[in-house]
């Protein structure tokens, strides 16, 4: 299977730089193979769940991730050796202290460099400072920042001077503000360390969550610290050769537990985003089976994938060739999902992490895997 299979015209306006308000007033394209779809809006999402349903949310909260900063200038002076203005984005924690980050210009740095981050003019205010030492360069250019802070203290110090990690479709039209620091986030984030958001969640409202609990839908939240290589095209024409970057995720034995509970009383389960789907089907067994997890998956989901836990999903609309869009077609079939999205763009559906929303049910399986296009 290629690359090219998952291509498709995504004219340039159809890219949302900001989100509907009020958050559940988005568009919902509602999808169930084998029928029509349906145009609904997401505040309808209790219509389409039964008493007994599950939804599966991330609970993962942003942080500021992306950084400016200058990289010091080095003893051997001129060329190569005088400051450079630098930009990373953190990718994982290693350590209290330590980041992987994608950098730009990453090709310029060096192990041993000094990297200024956010520096106030008047260099003697510590409040000011934020300081790394490239540590490593690890395989396919990603940088180990050491850094002077460490724990509770780096934290502050990224929250500080950080900007929200906006995606790159959006970033390259207009530069991240206030505003994004509330609208990248989900209601219900609470676990610190995602550098992008689980944008199914951003649609969601404090009122829409009361309605799916008087609907008899019960919510269960799970964690998937969701790092820069979301944003990351894929590079390979066969796509089975493709390689995701590794994110860490925790399904407590309670959640786990719950979740069997409602497959066992008939009721489905619906995640909230791909993200959601991604660390539930890494945590279920063969047998279907939900288990505690608190590791890091780097699954890589595509058409033939017999999925485990999933019966629904609920996500935003994609990018050509993305992952993501790979990963939808597999959960509903590649021909459903290719109609589903000519309807969206015909129709003028949002897309991205600030358009509108969908709600897939996912294809009817046998051994062989999902329906195939």
């Amino acid at each position: 299977m290629r690359l090219s299979d998952f291509d498709f015209h995504l004219p340039d306006e159809a890219i949302a730089l900001r989100p509907a308000e009020p958050r559940d007033s988005a568009r919902l394209l509602v999808v169930r193979p084998g029928q029509d779809l349906e145009d609904r809006i997401v505040h309808d999402l209790p219509d389409f769940l039964r008493p007994g349903d599950a939804l599966v949310f991330n609970d993962t909260r942003v942080i500021p991730a992306r950084l400016m900063g200058r990289r010091a200038a080095r003893e051997t002076g001129g060329g190569d050796g005088s400051p450079v203005a630098v930009e990373a984005t953190l990718h994982k924690r290693v350590a209290p202290d330590r980041w992987i980050a994608f950098m730009r210009p990453g090709k310029r740095l060096k192990e041993g460099d000094r990297i200024a981050f956010g520096h106030d003019a008047d260099r003697a205010c510590q409040a000011g400072m934020l300081d790394a030492t490239v540590a490593a360069k690890h395989e396919g250019g990603e940088i180990e920042l050491a850094f002077d802070f460490s724990g509770v203290d780096l934290d502050l110090a990224v929250a500080a001077h950080g900007e929200m990690p906006l995606p790159p479709y959006i970033a390259a039209k207009r530069a991240e503000d206030d505003r994004d620091r509330a609208d990248y986030q989900t209601v219900y984030a609470r676990e610190d360390g995602s550098v992008a958001a689980p944008t199914a969640g951003l649609h969601f409202t404090p009122q829409l969550l009361e309605a799916l609990k008087e609907r008899g839908v019960s919510l269960h939240f799970v964690t998937l610290h969701v790092g820069a290589g979301t944003f990351l095209p894929v590079k390979t024409d066969v796509i089975a050769e493709h390689r995701m970057h590794a994110e860490f995720g925790e399904v407590t034995p309670q959640i786990a537990d719950s979740l069997n509970a409602v497959r066992a009383a008939g009721g489905r389960i619906v995640c909230v985003g791909t993200t959601s789907l991604r660390l539930l089907e890494s945590a279920t067994d063969e047998d279907g089976v939900i288990k505690p997890f608190a590791d890091e998956t780097a699954i890589f989901i595509t058409p033939g994938y017999r999925f485990r836990a999933a019966d629904g999903l609920m996500t935003n609309f994609h990018l050509p060739k993305s992952t993501l869009f790979i990963l939808v077609s597999a959960f509903a079939g590649q021909a459903t999902m290719r109609a589903a999205y000519e309807h969206a763009i015909a129709t003028g559906y949002r897309f991205y992490s600030y358009g509108d929303g969908s709600l897939l049910f996912r294809a009817p399986t046998n051994e062989n895997g999902p329906e195939q296009a």
